[in-house]
């Protein structure tokens, strides 16, 4: 089975080796040579708008080296539903970026995902630590790499609006609904919840439940080793409720507004809120609005301590699959697993990269290199608890978990009656463990 968490001291290490071996690394280790013009190559992931742009200019670069002709699929947040489709058609893409280690192995149980060998395991093998080349594997055999990770962990926020309302960054929960009160006093409405994306929901709960009930509680669940009715998760879903229905606090309608939205809502030419919870990924977005600039007029701030609890991190990644055998998808998979596709990404803004390779150096800015330093340093490090169940549970826009936060943000219920909800929908995803 494929690994579905990152020890704390086994994941510090992989990142610590990430940050120490920099600039030592042939840059081209693993970048494809092979003459592929007149073959034609589809990658696809769930990236839009410029994490998109970012990545067409890597596939871009791909092509130009190669000869070869690439199409790049967006399958948005229903990119297994996608995938599926595509393969009970029997024309799946050659290479998919998927997010969730969960899905990865089902397709693998079906026999969909070819495992990696030559080139491509090579290159993984030379770049990747051997936690990361572990999470890529399933039953002993590698499969996947993770292209791009993330820092979940983090709050980001308008200057100005602190500013005005005279409060800083807050460390603590409490803290958190103190300078949300501060805000909203000051005539600015604290946050802007992206609750028409049921994943970004999913975050809200992880983060606090990591905080709540600690690593090892995180793994049991994520597992379903323990019951989604454990006082521990019913704490969290009172917390959460507990933010989300203090009035004054979201913008309105946070069930309709989407992840781009509500990014826009806050960072815009019309902001609507002070903050926005979401990951490192959305430094590329507030840039390119263009409205503020990042790390000088937007900002972020950890995830706040629960209760004293130590620092933490969720983090996820995107991990790069093959769906056919052929040289095509085989040297774009090699590339991908290069310190120049990293360095290329990274480069961009909006990205952090476990590649070993990859000199910390060439993050653009300290922002970003700050979002990756909390990774490296983080006391307890967990990877995204959605990505690691079963797809009906955590990995789409149907899934239980999705939906079933989604309810709970728009109407109020009772935080014992969804773990109920949620337990009942865990026993069936799960196989009735």
């Amino acid at each position: 089975m494929v690994r579905r968490w990152v020890p704390l001291a086994v994941a510090t290490a992989v990142l610590t080796t990430a940050a120490g071996c920099g600039g030592d690394a042939d840059p081209t280790s693993g970048s494809p040579d092979a003459n592929l013009a007149g073959r034609t190559v589809e990658v696809a992931a769930t990236w839009s708008g410029a994490e998109q742009a970012n990545f067409q200019a890597l596939l871009d670069v791909f092509a130009a080296k190669t000869g070869a002709t690439v199409k790049y699929t967006s399958g948005g947040n229903d990119l297994p539903v996608l995938l599926n489709s595509r393969i009970a058609g029997g024309s799946p893409p050659d290479v998919a970026l998927i997010s969730q280690p969960g899905v990865v192995a089902e397709f693998v149980k079906r026999g969909a995902v070819k495992p990696l060998t030559g080139d491509a395991a090579a290159a993984i093998k030379e770049n990747y630590s051997p936690a990361w080349q572990e999470l890529g594997t399933v039953d002993g055999q590698l499969y996947g790499v993770y292209f791009k990770v993330a820092n979940k962990s983090v709050m980001w926020y308008r200057v100005d609006s602190f500013a005005d309302a005279g409060v800083q960054p807050p460390k603590t929960w409490d803290e958190l609904k103190t300078v949300s009160t501060a805000l909203a006093d000051s005539g600015v409405t604290p946050m802007v919840a992206a609750g028409g994306d049921g994943w970004v929901l999913t975050d809200w709960f992880e983060n606090i439940y990591l905080r709540v009930a600690g690593p090892d509680m995180y793994d049991k669940l994520a597992r379903h080793e323990i019951p989604w009715t454990d006082p521990s998760v019913v704490k969290t879903l009172t917390l959460l409720a507990d933010y989300w229905r203090t009035p004054r606090f979201l913008a309105a309608n946070p069930t309709q507004t989407a992840f781009t939205q509500a990014i826009a809502d806050v960072f815009g030419k019309s902001p609507k809120g002070a903050m926005l919870f979401e990951g490192d990924f959305v430094a590329s977005e507030i840039n390119k609005l263009g409205e503020l600039k990042v790390g000088e007029s937007a900002k972020f701030f950890d995830w706040p301590s629960v209760d004293g609890s130590k620092p933490a991190v969720v983090t996820a990644g995107d991990q790069a699959v093959a769906f056919k055998d052929t040289p095509e998808a085989n040297a774009l998979m090699a590339f991908l697993a290069s310190p120049e596709a990293a360095k290329i990404m990274a480069a961009k803004g909006g990205f952090i990269s476990a590649n070993s390779g990859l000199d910390l150096a060439t993050y653009p800015d300290g922002t970003t290199r700050e979002l990756a330093e909390a990774v490296v340093q983080a006391e307890s490090l967990r990877f995204d608890l959605s990505d690691l169940t079963p797809q009906t549970f955590g990995g789409g826009t149907s899934a239980h978990l999705w939906v079933l936060l989604q309810d709970f943000l728009a109407k109020p219920i009772a935080p014992e009656a969804l773990a109920q909800q949620l337990e009942a929908a865990a026993k069936k995803d799960f196989g009735g463990n």
